[in-house]
């Protein structure tokens, strides 16, 4: 069984993730295969830098997200563009992660994506999960932990479902607003609960 988990940015996905590898589950990260399929030597930066140039490199020939980042929020056709480029590759790359996780005989695995629905990645998987948290927590996290501004966040929020288009497609929800061992208590009873689906 392949479990999706998603929630919009600074919603602690990683951290949830965690407390379900705690607990037996293998995951991989979306965000991983993503900045996989752009390092050197990939055709996804190659195509990158012919259409963005060097503002978007580094001086060792990687790419600076950063700077790409703020090309494409703040311009939608250069977004579609990148994502009409990277979804079929970060797509791929994933399922290739998938079954390499179902040979080493987890109970069930973890897709942890910020863009499960937006991606059409929720295809692949069984069960989505939905982190939630209130926005103006998501602002004060993702600042915090990024050192950006309010307007970026705001941007990359627009630019994801809003929260409740998210808890809409969810068949099972995470509310992480609270302390650490809410959030780890929430995980052992749907680990539960897909254990006992899978009769593991």
């Amino acid at each position: 069984m392949i479990i999706g988990l998603t929630g919009g940015i600074g919603s602690g996905k990683s951290t949830v993730a965690r407390a379900f590898e705690a607990l037996g589950a293998a995951w991989v990260d979306a965000d991983d295969v993503a900045r996989e399929i752009v390092l050197p030597e990939e055709p996804a930066l190659l195509a990158i830098k012919n259409r963005f140039g060097d503002q978007v490199m580094h001086q060792d020939g990687t790419l600076n997200r950063a700077a790409l980042r703020e090309i494409i929020f703040n311009d939608p056709k250069q977004r579609q563009w990148l994502e009409s480029i990277t979804h079929p590759k970060i797509r791929e790359r994933l399922l290739q992660h998938l079954k390499r996780l179902k040979v080493q005989g987890a109970p069930y695995a973890l897709l942890v994506s910020p863009l499960l629905f937006e991606s059409g990645q929720n295809t692949l998987v069984n069960r989505a999960v939905v982190v939630d948290v209130p926005q103006a927590l998501q602002l004060s996290r993702t600042q915090q932990r990024d050192g950006v501004s309010e307007s970026q966040v705001r941007a990359i929020l627009a630019a994801q479902l809003s929260r409740e288009q998210r808890l809409a497609k969810a068949d099972d929800v995470i509310d992480n607003s609270g302390d650490h061992a809410s959030m780890m208590e929430q995980v052992a009873r749907l680990d539960e609960r897909y254990r006992r689906q899978l009769n593991y």
